[in-house]
């Protein structure tokens, strides 16, 4: 039974050994206890809809901050629209293969697309080649929540404060090694803002997942971190991470004695993921309501507010045409700041 009812368990993902608050059997079941089926059916058929479970294909590796807040939404919207949600992991190429499996998807409304800022608007600037594209081959259905990314630095090493970070990683070039899951990643473009607005030079590590990572981040092979705060939470409780500082305007619930950014004295330094729904292009408008309003309905639920915050999300509802406008201002926005800092397009 998760916190919201029952939930058919339907896949296997592997336990969030990143942090996270959920243990193995409810992060299973946020995964197949998640999202209704939205169909395209002819209108004569409306009131069988959901007639069955939905794929929800999720671009990063179970157990990531957006794989986890995701599956909190989903299993929520089960309870509305009565039937699970099926999540279906699919990391690789920043985002990529998973955002382009669903733009590729019939628009039958039985698959759905969570994806974010990377997949969503950085990756158009990133690779030359975007098997999709994110304004035409998706349909949004809304944006739903918000992690701020959270610097965090071995504790191991000397820095306490941001900007003894900042002193240190000028005075070791390009030794401080930061981890991400990926080019165009919210925590990739984190650091590379960062490196622009300090002058610091650290080296990227990409990971196919996160949970690759942590291991390495232990051992101090790459201390530092630009991350957002499920996937590191773990690490700051057991002592092994240090939280300097949050990408944001103001203080995360979640990390009451971490400074923003510009109190720890960087300025105009704001940088987070947000999580959205999605569906292919050309599924029914009125299958694309149903699932918003079961989204909103959702968000606006204390118990999956509460679990957002826990979890380092704030919660947040743009319906579809905010949400594919605001799509186009951040590629519009993160085109120029990738330019400026010289990121070449893989």
């Amino acid at each position: 039974m998760t916190p919201f009812g029952r939930s058919k368990i339907t896949d296997s993902t592997a336990p969030c050994a990143n942090g996270c608050h959920l243990n193995r059997r409810s992060l299973l079941s946020f995964g197949a206890g998640a999202v209704v089926a939205a169909t395209g059916l002819r209108p004569a058929r409306a009131q069988d809809y959901p007639a069955r479970p939905v794929q929800v294909l999720v671009p990063f590796a179970g157990g990531s901050a957006s794989d986890v807040v995701t599956r909190i939404l989903l299993n929520r919207m089960s309870t509305s629209l009565g039937q699970a949600f099926v999540v279906d992991n699919r990391p690789g190429a920043g985002g990529n293969i998973g955002t382009a499996a669903a733009a590729h998807a019939s628009p039958d409304g039985y698959t759905l697309l969570m994806s974010t800022s990377g997949p969503l608007v950085a990756n158009k600037s990133l690779y030359k080649d975007l098997p999709y594209d994110p304004l035409k081959d998706l349909a949004p259905i809304g944006l739903f929540a918000t992690l701020p990314n959270v610097i965090v630095i071995n504790s191991k090493l000397p820095p306490k404060s941001l900007a003894e970070l900042i002193d240190y990683a000028k005075a070791h070039p390009r030794e401080l090694n930061y981890g991400t899951v990926g080019i165009g990643s919210s925590q990739h473009l984190a650091a590379a803002y960062f490196e622009q607005l300090t002058g610091a030079e650290l080296t990227h590590v990409p990971y196919r997942n996160i949970a690759a990572y942590t291991p390495d981040f232990i051992a101090g092979q790459v201390p530092l971190g630009f991350q957002l705060l499920p996937n590191v939470l773990g690490l700051i409780k057991s002592g092994d991470a240090r939280p300097l500082a949050v990408a944001n305007d103001k203080r995360m619930t979640a990390l009451p004695d971490v400074p923003t950014a510009a109190e720890a004295g960087l300025k105009n330094y704001e940088s987070a993921a947000w999580l959205a729904l999605l569906a292919p292009a050309n599924t029914e408008k009125a299958v694309v309501e149903r699932l918003y309003k079961a989204m909103v309905e959702a968000v606006n639920d204390p118990k999956v507010r509460a679990l957002f915050v826990e979890q380092g999300a704030e919660p947040l509802v743009m319906d579809p045409q905010g949400l594919k406008d605001f799509m186009a201002s951040e590629a519009a926005k993160w085109a120029r700041i990738i330019k400026k800092i010289g990121i070449e397009p893989l």
